[in-house]
C-alpha cells in the first residue's frame, strides 16, 4: 500500500494511505526516492512555523529526490525516468520579481512544497514540471535528497562573490555549514576558516576543503573578505560580523529566533560591510547546485547518519532535535530501505 505521512496539526501526525494524483497539463508525478528532514520540519510538527507558512492538515518534505514516472499534457515525454530534484517556491511566474529570477520574493505570496503544498513525504508527488531538475542517470538519489539545502547555499554563494585567493570563513558547521565550506572551495580560496561550536566537526570540515577550524571560544581573526553564517543564531551573525574586514562581504542563512538582538548598525556603517541574507533557492542556485553535484564537487553523503522507513517519522523528528552530535543528517525512504535495512 502507498503511504504518506500526514500531519494534522501541530504534534498530531499519521501514516496515512496515499493514492498517486495523476499529473495534469504542465505537470509532472515523481516516485520519491528519499526525503530529508531538517529544523523547519521540525517547526511545523510542533507549531512554530510562523503564521502564513504552514497549512495544516500537510503532507510535509521539502528536500527530496525521486524518478519521474509520469507527465501531464505540454510536457515533454522524455522526462519520464529520468532522476530529478525539484524546487519548493511555488511561484507565480508573472510577478516583476518572478520575471527577474527572484522567484523567492515571489509577490503573489508565499507557496511552498511541505508547508503550504503537499510534500514529499509519501511514496510519489505532483508537482509543476517546470520545477525540476534533471540529474545524471548515474547519480546517488540518496545523495540527491540533499540538494535543497545545498541549493540555499548556493545562493549564498553566489551572493558572496568569492573571488579565487581571497579569504573566506563559515560560522556554523550542521549540513548548511559543510555545504558552504564545499562551495566556497570550489572557488579556489586563499584560505578557508570554519568557525563552530562543535570540534568534533573539525575533521570532517577539513575533508571537505577547510584550511582551518576553530571553535568561537578561540582567538578569531577579523581581516577576511568573505563569511558566510549557517548556524541561524544572534551570536553566531554577530560572530560572522566580526572575523571580516572593512568592506568585506556577510551572507546570512541562519533564523534566529524571533526578537533576537541583531547587528550593530553602526558598526556596519563604520566598516562599510555588504552584508546579504538568503531565504530558499531562486532558479539560478538550483540549476549551480545541480551542475556542482554532477561534476562531483559537491558530497552530500557523508553528512546522511539515519535512514528510516516512512513510518520512522516520528523517530526521525526527534533525532533532528535531540541535539546527539553523532545525528546529522536523516532520511525518511517512502519506498523502504533496500533490504530492510539501512542506517539508524
Amino acid at each position: 500500500m502507498s503511504s504518506a505521512v500526514v500531519i494534522e496539526a501541530p504534534g498530531e501526525h499519521r501514516l496515512a494511505e496515499h493514492t498517486p494524483r495523476e499529473p495534469g497539463p504542465g505537470e509532472a508525478l515523481v516516485r520519491v526516492h528519499a526525503v530529508g528532514i531538517c529544523g523547519s520540519d521540525r517547526e511545523v510538527y510542533q507549531g512554530n512555523r510562523p503564521e502564513g507558512y504552514v497549512r495544516y492538515p500537510l503532507t510535509p518534505g521539502h528536500e527530496w529526490s525521486g524518478t519521474v514516472q509520469a507527465v501531464g499534457a505540454g510536457v515533454p515525454g522524455s522526462l519520464v525516468g529520468h532522476k530529478v530534484v525539484g524546487e519548493g517556491f511555488r511561484n507565480c511566474q508573472v510577478c516583476d520579481r518572478c520575471h527577474a529570477g527572484e522567484t523567492t520574493l515571489c509577490t503573489a505570496g508565499y507557496e511552498e512544497t511541505g508547508f503550504t503544498q503537499p510534500g514529499a513525504m509519501a511514496t510519489t508527488l505532483t508537482l509543476p514540471a517546470r520545477l525540476l531538475h534533471v540529474l545524471p542517470d548515474d547519480c546517488d538519489l540518496t545523495a540527491a535528497a540533499l540538494l535543497e539545502p545545498a541549493a540555499c547555499i548556493a545562493a549564498a554563494a553566489i551572493k558572496a562573490n568569492a573571488r579565487p585567493g581571497e579569504r573566506v570563513a563559515v560560522v556554523g558547521t550542521g549540513t548548511l555549514g559543510m555545504f558552504a565550506v564545499q562551495f566556497l572551495r570550489a572557488g579556489s580560496p586563499g584560505e578557508l576558516l570554519v568557525v563552530g561550536t562543535r570540534p568534533d566537526r573539525a575533521a570532517l570540515s577539513k575533508d571537505f576543503g577547510a584550511t582551518d577550524f576553530r571553535t568561537k571560544d578561540q582567538q578569531l581573526p577579523d581581516d577576511f573578505d568573505v563569511v558566510i553564517e549557517t548556524a541561524g543564531s544572534a551570536s553566531a551573525a554577530r560572530t560572522a560580523a566580526s572575523l571580516l574586514r572593512r568592506g568585506g562581504r556577510l551572507v546570512l542563512t541562519g533564523i534566529p529566533a524571533p526578537g533576537a538582538e541583531g547587528l550593530d548598525p553602526t558598526d556596519l556603517v563604520v566598516r562599510q560591510l555588504e552584508v546579504h541574507t538568503v531565504f530558499g533557492a531562486p532558479p539560478e542556485a538550483w540549476a549551480h547546485t545541480a551542475r556542482v553535484f554532477a561534476a562531483g564537487l559537491l558530497d552530500p553523503l557523508p553528512l546522511v547518519t539515519h535512514e528510516l522507513p516512512l513510518d520512522g517519522f516520528a523517530q526521525a523528528i526527534e533525532l533532528v532535535g535531540s541535539g546527539d552530535p553523532k545525528v546529522g543528517k536523516v532520511l525518511l525512504r517512502p519506498q523502504g530501505l533496500p533490504g530492510g535495512s539501512g542506517r539508524v
